[in-house]
């Protein structure tokens, strides 16, 4: 794979995974409403899709050291990736009951981040198992703390 798709796929599916789980998390705790879940979803995959894809140009942009199309490669392989990976997680949510939808979205998201992972290291010939673990906690801690938040915020609007 060229190096610039790379980028963009690596970047887009790592970003689609722990953004869509943290909000889906979060919108799930703070309202337990499938249509706000899906509206958040379907936001990721257009808005935050974009803002990646243009901060990947930017950032490709700023290090001057490849030719133009290379940097419109990344930019494209970003937006898709996010694109469609968010879009994957609107799939369980339309198909099960919403906490049904939510768990199986955090092990789908889970999953593509450990293949991710996997890949990455075996590219730089290191143990998989030290980055998958490295990932996945990251992860896993995006995901406790959006539902917090998404708790947190339930209680401050159930008071007012």
């Amino acid at each position: 794979m060229r190096p610039s798709w790379k980028t963009g796929v690596s970047f887009g599916l790592t970003s689609g995974v722990i953004t869509t789980l943290g909000l889906m998390v979060g919108l799930h705790s703070g309202t337990h409403s499938r249509a706000v879940v899906i509206g958040g979803i379907l936001t990721i995959a257009v808005a935050d899709a974009m803002s990646d894809a243009l901060g990947i140009h930017v950032s490709e942009e700023s290090k001057n050291s490849g030719p133009s199309k290379q940097i419109w490669e990344a930019t494209l392989a970003t937006f898709l990736a996010k694109f469609v990976i968010a879009l994957t997680f609107v799939v369980p949510v339309l198909l099960r009951p919403l906490d049904q939808a939510v768990v199986l979205s955090v092990i789908w998201g889970l999953l593509l981040l450990a293949g991710l992972s996997f890949f990455v290291a075996r590219a730089q010939a290191i143990s998989p198992w030290k980055v998958i673990g490295e990932h996945l906690l990251i992860a896993v801690f995006v995901v406790a703390i959006s539902h917090a938040v998404g708790d947190w915020v339930q209680v401050l609007v159930n008071t007012e």
